[in-house]
């Protein structure tokens, strides 16, 4: 079930582009402004609108940790912002003066892609907010782009109807004519799939464009092998170009917007329509799923953003589990454990749990010893896997029903930290997050940029007993 739980307003000509970040909402519009509102209450933040471009927005997207915040425009540049003030950080001209399309951050912030309406793509620095690499497509303007979830490749979609993937030194990678009139919009999934054939794990890559489709595709990363991209199924429901296509966060669910004035939410591992959402009066341009949230934004040339609340339903043999918030998973039966299992590519395990009268109790409840000696399962690699599961399950458990205090979670996982340490920019980090930043080779800041003048990490032990203590009082309560 979908609600549409508020409307904004307040643009004055088309909405382009939304996006969102663990906490805020971004929109930018043909009336040259970017808004960033809170989700918490959907107000504006002070500093909002940002006003720097001379034209339209055409496209806005967060940095991963959410502290950065880009804008790209028909004036030719893309814009950095600190999302914290508000302050412009940078401003990012292409070299051919064309107007920009798309902008998109990778992964891990190391880079920012910007692409152009002359057809070039730039890779940016954004540790030195210089020009990294540059290149060009075949034909036509580049009006799409999406990252793999290891930062190593992108791809970027064009008007004339390719899909081309690059590396991280913008090498070619491969091309694929994928929409015969243009491709408007693409989407990587971060969750892998299993192709179910050769044990496989590919990645969910969505696609749509003038010709009224949607197309699923499944892509192979090799950092030796480059790319391998199969044709999945294609999506209908929609009469008319579809302009906007975006995967949630754990990529069960595609949404699309389209010319046709129709939200159309699809399950992606059957193709099957779950929602059609028509609220807008004129021609949907963006929409997006909120990466921790059961959240939607869509946005549309009527000049308003919708705001979509929707329970997370998780699909297995027929059976599902809603999202913690509507049932804690303290009350799950037997049955909706199985359900679980099997979400979590899992589904081995099911008759163990069952025999084992596992519920949602006794799953919050199990240990490293009671998966060895009661459950007996011997392999260390899947006792590890269905821990962290667990564990993620326990956190989750948290966030649903109470706000997390933003100081307890990590600013490059966004998750509640469990070691945290100091670095040498004076923030704190989760342990495991700050050590895999830094052995890929990064000596900067993850939340400036500025190189680090040491790579020495300081527990954090004032920070790790307050979260104990807060983690206390929440299990004392709940």
């Amino acid at each position: 079930m979908a609600t549409l739980i508020h409307t904004l307003a307040d643009h004055s000509d088309d909405v382009n582009y939304c996006a969102f970040s663990s906490s805020c909402l971004a929109t930018c519009s043909l009336d040259k402004t970017i808004r960033v509102y809170s989700l918490n209450n959907f107000t504006e933040l002070p500093y909002s609108p940002l006003k720097g471009h001379t034209y339209a927005v055409h496209c806005c997207c967060f940095s991963p940790s959410g502290h950065v915040l880009a804008s790209c425009s028909t004036d030719g540049t893309t814009v950095v912002w600190d999302t914290r003030n508000g302050r412009m950080l940078a401003v990012l001209e292409q070299p051919s003066g064309s107007p920009v399309r798309v902008c998109r951050f990778s992964p891990e912030s190391t880079y920012l892609v910007s692409g152009a309406a002359d057809g070039s793509v730039v890779l940016w620095n954004m540790q030195s907010l210089k020009l990294y690499r540059s290149g060009n497509v075949k034909d036509g303007s580049l009006v799409a782009c999406a990252f793999s979830p290891n930062g190593n490749f992108f791809v970027t979609g064009s008007s004339c109807g390719d899909l081309t993937f690059w590396d991280d030194k913008m090498r070619c990678l491969y091309n694929e004519k994928a929409h015969d009139l243009g491709v408007t919009c693409c989407d990587i999934s971060s969750q892998p799939i299993s192709d179910g054939e050769h044990g496989c794990r590919y990645f969910q890559m969505a696609s749509c464009g003038q010709d009224n489709q949607i197309k699923l595709w499944l892509i192979l990363f090799a950092d030796f092998l480059g790319v391998e991209l199969k044709y999945k199924c294609t999506l209908n429901g929609h009469s008319a170009p579809v302009l906007a296509c975006a995967f949630s966060y754990d990529g069960q669910m595609l949404v699309s917007g389209s010319v046709d004035k129709c939200v159309i939410i699809y399950e992606t591992s059957t193709g099957n329509t779950l929602h059609t959402l028509s609220q807008h009066t004129r021609y949907v341009t963006t929409c997006a799923f909120a990466p921790y949230s059961p959240l939607l934004a869509t946005g549309s040339m009527d000049k308003t953003v919708n705001i979509w609340q929707f329970d997370l339903k998780q699909p297995c043999a027929g059976k599902t589990v809603e999202n913690e918030s509507k049932v804690t998973v303290e009350d799950w039966s037997e049955d909706d454990v199985s359900a679980w299992l099997c979400a979590q590519d899992l589904a081995d395990f099911v008759g163990l749990f069952k025999m084992n009268n596992i519920d949602g109790k006794e799953l919050l409840n199990l240990t490293k010893e009671s998966l060895t000696n009661e459950l007996k399962i011997e392999s260390l690699g899947l006792r590890s896997k269905v821990l962290q599961k667990i564990e993620e399950l326990r956190m989750t458990t948290i966030s649903v029903s109470v706000t997390i205090p933003d100081e307890f979670l990590c600013p490059i996982t966004r998750e509640l930290m469990k070691d945290p340490v100091i670095a040498a920019d004076g923030y704190s980090y989760e342990k495991e997050a700050m050590e895999n930043w830094i052995s890929t080779r990064r000596r900067s800041s993850p939340m400036t940029n500025l190189p680090l003048p040491s790579l020495m990490l300081t527990p954090n032990r004032t920070l790790k007993m307050a979260i104990s203590r807060w983690l206390e009082t929440q299990q004392k309560y709940s």
